[in-house]
């Protein structure tokens, strides 16, 4: 128990913490390049959304929850720079949002359209909106009984939360929507209603102070989706190592994704070029090395996660359409160029054959290198 203490939230472990969420954190949207935020030439900002004084950490956390919340990470970077109000906006659930609890109960959408408007009032008299929304630990959780549910039918934002977003894009004002959830949230009628968005997930104890800094450009993120976002729940099943098919799509819908898998952006800007092969034939057995320049187009240091995916053109059984084979995470200061060498050995390459033998086939593989799963650069290997 001494050691338990003297080691739970020590300086180093909640600096570990602060790392991760640094690391992890995704940016989606940044239309006009609204982020990162000069904290010399804001004078108020407005932190609004019924996760935006709440710590999330999903279900399997410890309870209470503790750590830092967004609305006090933000006022603690500010210091008395800039002017923070605070409005709740809405509320998902009501009571503590204990994963535990076998009753979920939604709130009255007549009291949150009170704390709506509230929102607004708060909205209309700053420079900038951080709008946190999303989900919390009673809206995304596993069902264990009858009596404790937790898959839900829709991927829409719980409450009056999507209200509460045009409603806030209504003032006018830069919208900010930092995303605190643990599924996927169907975006697509709200994602022309603000300027940028952070999708965070659950990003650790120290949220607040990562997102703050983020937000105020301290760090540049550089996150990538770990899945094919759906454009909504009836866009399901959607992953981007799915077999060939004929997907014909929806009516009155793209069949697209809405982010591919991989999908991340910065606060520069990277160009691929030079995709390469140490090899363009070679015998089952033999290594081949990929080797892309990544270069830092932009004006700011930055991270890149460089991503290696394989295509089988034709195998003897049927293979993804793409996969996912390597990954390497560079920091390129502005203008810096680095070649990245990926070393594929045979296994890489290898599939099971009808009878579950583990084999690389003779033929052409497709090594595609990019920063995520769609915009990649490719080149062929053949296999002799």
């Amino acid at each position: 128990p001494d050691l338990a203490e003297s080691i739970t939230r020590c300086t180093r472990h909640r600096l570990l913490a602060r790392k991760a969420g640094e690391k992890a954190a995704i940016l989606l949207k940044n239309a006009d390049h609204l982020l990162p935020l000069d904290i010399n030439k804001i004078k108020s900002l407005a932190v609004i959304g019924p996760n935006a004084a709440d710590i999330h950490l999903g279900g399997y956390n410890d309870e209470p929850r503790v750590g830092i919340d967004l609305l006090y990470g933000i006022q603690e970077f500010v210091g008395g720079k800039i002017k923070v109000e605070y409005a709740e906006g809405c509320r998902i659930t009501e009571g503590y949002a204990s994963w535990f609890a076998d009753e979920v109960v939604q709130t009255d959408p007549v009291n949150n359209k009170k704390l709506i408007a509230e929102a607004v009032r708060v909205a209309q008299n700053v420079d900038v909106v951080i709008l946190c929304v999303g989900d919390n630990e009673q809206t995304c959780r596993e069902a264990w009984k009858t009596d404790h549910l937790g898959d839900r039918a829709s991927l829409e934002m719980v409450g009056e939360q999507e209200e509460l977003i045009h409603a806030i894009a209504g003032t006018g004002k830069p919208v900010i929507m930092v995303m605190n959830h643990g599924r996927p949230i169907a975006l697509t009628s709200v994602l022309d209603s603000v300027h940028a968005i952070l999708d965070i997930w659950y990003l650790g104890e120290e949220t607040g102070r990562v997102v703050a800094d983020i937000l105020f450009g301290n760090v540049n993120p550089g996150g990538k989706l770990p899945i094919t976002y759906p454009r909504s729940v009836g866009h399901l099943p959607v992953f981007y190592n799915k077999k060939p098919s004929a997907n014909r799509g929806y009516l009155f819908e793209d069949n697209q994704p809405l982010f591919p898998f991989g999908f991340g952006l910065s606060y520069t800007s990277f160009q691929y070029s030079n995709l390469r092969l140490s090899s363009n034939t070679g015998a089952p057995g033999t290594r081949v090395m990929v080797m892309v320049d990544i270069t830092n187009t932009g004006k700011r240091d930055g991270e890149e996660v460089v991503q290696l995916y394989i295509h089988d053109i034709v195998a003897s059984v049927t293979r993804p359409v793409t996969e996912l084979r390597d990954f390497k995470r560079i920091h390129l200061q502005a203008g810096e160029c680095k070649t990245v060498t990926f070393d594929i050995p045979p296994e890489k390459l290898a599939l099971l054959n009808e009878n579950w033998k583990r084999v690389v086939e003779p033929g052409q593989f497709e090594m595609r290198v990019g920063g995520n799963s769609v915009d990649v650069l490719k080149a062929v290997y053949t296999v002799s």
